[in-house]
C-alpha cells in the first residue's frame, strides 16, 4: 500500500513538475516597432531560444511610430525605434522608458534601371530627387555625377516609407542636416508630408515597389538591399568622399558619435572620410520599472545577453555592432531595470 502511494505521489509530482514546466516554457515576450533591425532582432530571438527555451519572443515588425505608440500605451513590453523619442513623447510615458541601443545601420538609396549600374550621389541630388526637383534620370546633375553611366530619358518614380519608420527618421534627418530647404519645408520625423513619391510599408514594401517598377528610386535599409540583390549609390560625405554603405563605412560613422547619458544620438551626415552620411543607430524601449516580476527577469537577462552575445552575430547580417565602452555603458543601464 506504502509503495502504491508513494508512486501516486512520485506520479503526481513528475506531472505538476511537467506542467510547471510547460507553463515556463511558454512565457511570451512581446514586442512591436522598427523594420530596420528586423533582420538582426529575428536572429536574436531564435538564438536565445537555445540559451533560454522557457522564453519566447514575438516581434511585429510594423515599423518605429508603431513601436514608440505600442510601448506607450503598454500594450507590448518592448517597443523598437531608429529614431530616438522626442521629450514629448517621454513626457507621455507612464513611467520612465530608457533607450537601449543595439546596433547601427544604414539607409540606402537603392533604384531599378538597366543594367543595374553604379550610381553616385550628392547631398544636393538627393534632395533634389526626394524634394521633386529631379524628375528624369537623365537630369543634367545626375549626369555630371556619373560619367558614362547609361542613364535613360525616363521618368523617376520617387518610393518613400508610408507608414510611421525609424528608416524614414534617419533618412530625413539626414536630409534636415544637408538641406536647408527640407529642413524648412518637411523636416525629421517617422513619417512627414513627402512632397513627392510612392508610399510602400516598412522596407520589404518599398523594396518590392522597386524591383517591381522600372526606373523607380527609394531608400530602404541596407541589408533588405543586399538580401533583395539591388544596387544601391555611393554617396558623398561630409568630408567630400563617395562612400558605398558597408560595415566599415558605418562603423566609421558610429566612432564618431558623441553618446549622451540617455543614449539618444544620431549620426547621421557624421565627420570623417571614411562615415557612411546616411547612417543610423536602432534602439530598445523599455520601462526601467518592470510591472511583471517574471518577464522583467526575462527582459533583463536576454538585453545583457544581446548587449555581449548577440553583438557578435552583428556583421553577417550588415550591421555595426557597437564599440566596446558604449557596450559597457549600455549594460550598466540595463542594471537600472528594476522588477
Amino acid at each position: 500500500m506504502k509503495t502504491h502511494f508513494f508512486t501516486c505521489k512520485l506520479l503526481a509530482g513528475l506531472l505538476l513538475a511537467g506542467i510547471a514546466g510547460t507553463a515556463s516554457a511558454q512565457m511570451t515576450i512581446n514586442g512591436a516597432g522598427a523594420t530596420f533591425p528586423y533582420p538582426i532582432y529575428s536572429k536574436w530571438f531564435d538564438a536565445y531560444a537555445k540559451v533560454d527555451p522557457s522564453v519566447r519572443f514575438n516581434y511585429q515588425s510594423i515599423g518605429s511610430g508603431g513601436g514608440q505608440k505600442q510601448i506607450l500605451a503598454q500594450t507590448v513590453d518592448f517597443g523598437a525605434s531608429d529614431g530616438p523619442m522626442s521629450d514629448d513623447n517621454l513626457a507621455k510615458a507612464p513611467g520612465k522608458l530608457l533607450h537601449i541601443p543595439t546596433v547601427a545601420g544604414a539607409d540606402v538609396v537603392t533604384y531599378n534601371l538597366p543594367g543595374s549600374p553604379t550610381l553616385r550621389l550628392d547631398a544636393e541630388t538627393i534632395a533634389d530627387i526626394f524634394l521633386g526637383k529631379i524628375k528624369k534620370w537623365n537630369d543634367p546633375k545626375l549626369v555630371a555625377l556619373n560619367p558614362g553611366a547609361n542613364l535613360p530619358d525616363q521618368e523617376m518614380v520617387v518610393v518613400h516609407r508610408s507608414d510611421g519608420s525609424g528608416t524614414t527618421y534617419i533618412w530625413t534627418d539626414y536630409l534636415s542636416k544637408i538641406s536647408p530647404e527640407w529642413k524648412q519645408k518637411v523636416g525629421t520625423n517617422t513619417s512627414v508630408n513627402w512632397p513627392t513619391g510612392l508610399g510602400g510599408k516598412g522596407n520589404e514594401g518599398v523594396a518590392g515597389q522597386i524591383k517591381q517598377t522600372p526606373g523607380a528610386l527609394g531608400y530602404v535599409e541596407l541589408i533588405y538591399a543586399v538580401q533583395n540583390k539591388m544596387p544601391y549609390a555611393d554617396v558623398k560625405n561630409s568630408a567630400g568622399e563617395f562612400v558605398k554603405a558597408s560595415l566599415d563605412s558605418i562603423t566609421a560613422a558610429l566612432a564618431t558619435a558623441e553618446i549622451p547619458d540617455d543614449f539618444r544620438f544620431s549620426i547621421t551626415n557624421a565627420p570623417g572620410k571614411d562615415a557612411y552620411p546616411i547612417s543610423g543607430a536602432t534602439w530598445i524601449l523599455v520601462y526601467r520599472d518592470q510591472k511583471d516580476p517574471a518577464k522583467g527577469k526575462k527582459m533583463v537577462e536576454f538585453l545583457k545577453w544581446a548587449e555581449k552575445d548577440g553583438e557578435q552575430m552583428a556583421k553577417d547580417l550588415q550591421y555595426a555592432p557597437l564599440p566596446e565602452n558604449l557596450q559597457q555603458r549600455v549594460l550598466q543601464r540595463v542594471n537600472e531595470i528594476k522588477y
